[in-house]
This record gives structure tokens, C-alpha cells and sequence, in this order.
């Protein structure tokens, strides 16, 4: 039996047949959709209009070949959005209707492959981006482990569309099972959808590690040479134990992370270790005095004689830049030549004052090995600059995951058509979608 009522009538409108998506207008404003429900602040140098309104725990946003955006509206499944040539939606329809939808949503470059997950299970469909239509559900993966963490993020790998990669995150704050990957937590894995068996994968027994000692890689994209990057949401309430002495580091460590996940062939990579649930990141040093430890070093919360930062540093594989603890970031998204990574920060409850609520940007360079690599180096702490955010993050709150007095900033996806960055907010009043444009 289907899971899914799959919608059954269209609003047709015509779309072009070429391979290139045709560009639109960044429109000022777009008729019938309500102003930005939360005060904002921008960074000179960009502007910002809301596109959408009056969704559901906006997530994800994809786009398919025809310029369409699909959108992951958590427990209310895949909308579809077609646009005008004023730039704006013209069209809305649910494409998958099921409360199980959650978070997970990908596309294969040529457009006729969507995959969505819920905490559990991912599937695929056949999907027609002229008709906007699916067919010949499939279960690719089912049996993946409930916990905290309950979002997955698949990604398509764009050189071998067959292979899709899945992640789980942690179940608790120290999940030391995890580090076992056989428990299938704190993890990604990587499955060749074309090889799946009628009733999927199982998560934890089948398909193979891609990386591990990853607490919660919400987040992950790909670069134009296909290497993917992931963004990773760590621990909270930490204090370090050295020498009998117990000391609070919790509201400026561990520092979240951007990792590069394929440090090599993004085909042929695997297994790597990330170090959770055992070595985190620092992002202050000032919270680890007598040490040599820097922004991005490696750290134990109880350092001895036998496992120690040093322990850690020797042995995972290290972050490539971090940013400050309890960012919360939940989405990464280059812009169309990788000049830039764009980053959305959730916000988080465990610091005071508060952090996150902001939309970053991290300069990338092409290097001479054509390689794609941050512009600053590992242990900086200004590696990255707000460009949209809440007035003052420090005054939001986060009761829960969604509910807040500012907006909870989640889905980052770069048009194709040319309008700049799709921002969406997961907020439980209103689920929105914003667009960021350079001037």
C-alpha cells in the first residue's frame, strides 16, 4: 500500500522544453503574500523579499530541471511551486501529502528521480518536472534508528546518480553506542538506489559508512567537483574535566563545524572518522588555558593519561572551519560559480545570549589543483560574515524546536533562475521562504 496520497490534478501552465532553466526577475514584492513576519537585518550589499508564506515547517528546497521549486514541509509532505515571469509563484500544489514527511528531499540532475524521507524510511518516486507528477513509488531504505534527532538529509552524489547519501544523527548528547557505526547513529551512508531490494536497505546492516563520529550532519552539498561539504550541529552543556578540576565551557564550546566529507575521490571515499562521541571542536581557546589548542583543534571533555586532545587530533579527521557553539546549522548551499557557501543557522536554547537566527556566507576559492577550498584558514574565527539575520539574536528564544520569537531559518537553495538565495523558516507560527539577492 502507498503511504502517500499523491496529487492527481495540475494546474497546467507551460514551461519551456530547453535544458537551461530560463531566469526570472527578482520581484519587489509578490501579490497576496504577507509581509515578513519577524523583523530582519541585512548586511549591505543585499536585499531580501518574502516569496512565500502560510506553509508548514518550511525544511528543504530543490529545485527541478524545468526551474520548479519542491519544497519539504515537515509532517505535511512535498509542495511544488511554479513561477510567473514577474518572478513570483504562480502555482501551488502538493505533490506528496503524508504527515511522515519530515525533512529529507533530493533530485537526480536529470530531474526524474525525487527522493524524500521521514524519520525512518526513505523513498523514491519517478517524478515528470513538465507535468509535475510522480509514479512508481519505491522504499530504498527503511529501519532508521528514532531518537533526538529525527531529521535526515539525503543527497543525491551528482557524478553516479544511483548513489544517494543518507544520515542519521545521535540519540543523546554523548551517544557513545555510536561509535560502533554499526548502530547506524551519528552517521552517514551512502546506498546504490538502483540495487535496492522490493522492501529497502536496512539502514544499519547494509549500504556502506561514508563518514562517522558525525552527531548530527544535518546538512551537506556539493561542491562543482562533487565533493560534498556537511555543516554539523555538536553537543550541548559541556564542561571539561582536567587535572580534578571541573570547568563550565558550554556557551562557547564545542564549535559547530563545516567538514569536508570526501577528502579525496567523493567515489571511492569511506569510512572516515569525524571523532563524536569522544573528540569534539573547539571554537574559544580562552576555555583551555595551559593548552596549544586553537579554533578547530580537537578536544576530549575528560583528558588522560590515554586518551587525551592530543589522542584526538591524532586520529579524526578534522574540521575544515567551525563556527560558533549553538549556531544550529541546518543547511549549506553554494552560489552558481562557488565564490561562496551560504550557511542557515537555526538558533539554539543552550547559550546565553542566544546565537544563530542569522544566514552566513564562508568565501571559497578555487585552487590551482582546481580543488575548492574555504578562503580562510582552519583555526579562523572570522571565516564567515552575517548577511541576513534577527535584529538581535540574543534576545531570541527557542522553546523547542520551532517555536520562537524570531524566525528559525533552515532550507538554503541557490535559484537557478537567477533571483539569489531561497531561505526557508521552519517557525511553528508560519513556515516561510525568503529571497536573498546581491545587488
Amino acid at each position: 500500500m502507498h503511504l502517500f496520497k499523491v496529487a492527481t490534478a495540475m494546474v497546467a501552465l507551460a514551461s519551456g522544453t530547453d535544458a537551461a532553466v530560463r531566469q526570472l526577475p527578482r520581484p519587489a514584492s509578490c501579490s497576496g503574500v504577507a509581509n515578513f513576519r519577524y523583523q530582519y537585518k541585512l548586511e549591505p550589499g543585499w536585499s531580501a523579499m518574502k516569496i512565500a508564506g502560510g506553509l508548514k515547517q518550511v525544511r528543504t528546497i530543490v529545485w527541478d530541471t524545468e526551474g520548479n521549486m519542491l519544497v519539504s514541509q515537515n509532517t505535511r509532505g512535498i509542495s511544488v511551486h511554479t513561477f510567473g515571469d514577474n518572478g513570483c509563484i504562480n502555482s501551488t500544489t502538493m505533490l506528496i501529502s503524508g504527515n511522515q514527511i519530515n525533512h529529507g528531499l533530493s533530485i537526480t540532475p536529470d530531474g526524474k528521480t525525487l527522493y524524500a524521507s521521514s524519520e525512518t524510511t526513505l523513498w523514491s518516486w519517478a517524478y515528470d518536472p513538465l507535468t509535475r507528477k510522480i509514479s512508481n513509488q519505491k522504499t530504498i531504505v527503511r529501519g532508521m534508528s528514532t531518537g533526538i534527532h529525527s531529521s535526515r538529509t539525503v543527497a543525491v552524489v551528482p557524478q553516479q546518480p544511483n548513489l544517494v547519501l543518507l544520515q542519521v544523527g545521535s540519540n543523546s548528547n554523548f551517544d557513545m553506542a555510536s561509535q560502533q557505526p554499526g548502530t547506524g547513529r551519528a552517521i552517514v551512508k551512502i546506498f546504490d538506489a538502483s540495487k535496492a531490494p522490493s522492501n529497502g536497505f536496512n539502514y544499519n546492516t547494509e549500504g556502506e559508512v561514508y563518514g562517522y563520529g558525525l552527531r548530527n550532519e544535518i546538512g551537506f552539498t556539493a561542491d562543482p567537483n562533487g565533493v560534498f561539504w556537511g555543516v554539523e550541529n555538536s553537543g550541548d552543556d559541556f564542561a571539561r574535566t582536567e587535572n580534578g578540576q571541573r570547568r563550565d565551557i558550554h556557551i562557547d564550546n564545542p564549535a559547530e563545524k563545516l567538514n569536508n566529507l570526501t577528502v579525496g575521490d567523493p567515489l571511492t571515499v569511506r569510512n572516515a572518522w569525524y571523532g563524536y562521541p569522544t573528540c569534539f571542536s573547539v571554537w574559544n581557546p580562552a576555555n583551555f588555558p595551559n593548552s596549544n589548542l586553537k579554533t578547530g583543534s580537537h578536544f576530549v571533555v575528560s583528558p588522560n593519561s590515554s586518551y587525551n586532545d592530543a589522542t584526538c587530533n591524532g586520529r579524526a579527521v578534522a574540521p575544515r572551519l567551525t563556527f560558533q557553539a549553538h549556531s544550529a546549522p541546518i543547511a549549506n548551499t553554494f552560489d552558481s560559480d562557488a565564490k561562496n557557501m551560504y550557511v542557515t543557522f537555526h538558533g539554539s536554547w543552550n547559550r546565553q545570549p542566544a546565537t544563530g537566527f542569522k544566514v552566513v556566507q564562508i568565501p571559497f576559492t578555487k585552487l590551482a589543483n582546481g580543488t575548492y577550498e574555504p578562503v580562510a584558514p582552519a583555526d579562523s574565527m572570522t571565516g564567515y560574515k552575517d548577511i541576513f539575520s534577527a535584529p538581535n539574536p540574543g534576545s531570541c528564544t527557542a522553546n523547542g524546536l520551532t517555536m520562537s520569537n524570531c524566525f528559525r531559518l533552515t532550507a538554503a537553495a541557490w535559484d537557478p533562475a537567477g533571483r539569489g538565495l531561497f531561505v526557508g523558516s521552519d517557525n511553528s507560527a508560519e513556515g516561510e521562504i525568503y529571497v536573498l539577492t546581491p545587488n
